[in-house]
């Protein structure tokens, strides 16, 4: 069971060259618009003799995704939205793509532009390094003392049989009954209550926490 979605885990460059002009793609991670706007203003500093910073990018992922992209001065959709093509098509979330651009004294025309800076983002992204981000909950649930060994096992069974999305004990309470503070993935969370349900007949109790 694959839940959440990939991200960029480090920064990371690729360069093209085309008829004089060098196009170098930068890809980053991003979790919020102003982190975007703010990594694309370090990056006009650090490449202050640039011709060009154009960039797109893809904050959150699925249905909560908020995208922005800029030509910044080359012509109309011959950069921005390539470069945004290739972020949407490469199914990643919170991520910046810059290609700064050096101009080399030719002109490249309206498919030039594009196809250069389609190829930077490409290539960047080809070579970024990513973690998967999967949205956690936390659920509390009270047990039977009797049903406490078999729900405990079936919590180390799912965990043997997918680490990457295991729910973890983050506290126990034994009164009246055993009480279990679970975390992990929303959807394992779900299965796992599934399960207790099936293993205490219905008696498990969903604790509401203020």
């Amino acid at each position: 069971m694959s839940t959440g979605y990939l991200y960029p885990a480090a920064e990371s460059t690729a360069e093209i060259s085309d008829r004089g002009s060098r196009f170098l793609g930068i890809c980053a991670c991003v979790e919020s618009v102003p982190a975007a706007r703010e990594f694309l203003r370090e990056l006009r500093g650090r490449y202050a003799g640039a011709s060009h910073h154009v960039y797109a990018f893809a904050v959150g992922h699925g249905a909560s995704v908020t995208h922005g992209m800029s030509d910044d001065g080359e012509p109309s959709g011959t950069g921005g939205r390539p470069v945004l093509a290739v972020v949407q098509g490469a199914g990643l979330g919170d991520l910046v793509v810059v290609v700064v651009r050096w101009f080399g004294g030719t002109k490249l025309g309206t498919g030039g532009l594009v196809r250069a800076y389609t190829q930077a983002a490409q290539q960047v992204l080809a070579v970024t390094p990513t973690l998967r981000r999967v949205q956690t909950t936390t659920l509390v649930v009270r047990l039977p003392y009797d049903r406490y060994d078999p729900c405990r096992e079936a919590l180390r069974r799912a965990a043997e049989k997918d680490p990457e999305n295991a729910v973890c004990v983050v506290d126990e309470v034994f009164a009246e009954d055993a009480t279990l503070h679970l975390c992990g993935p929303e959807a394992a969370v779900e299965s796992i209550l599934a399960s207790f349900r099936d293993l205490t007949s219905g008696r498990v109790v969903v604790v509401d926490v203020p």
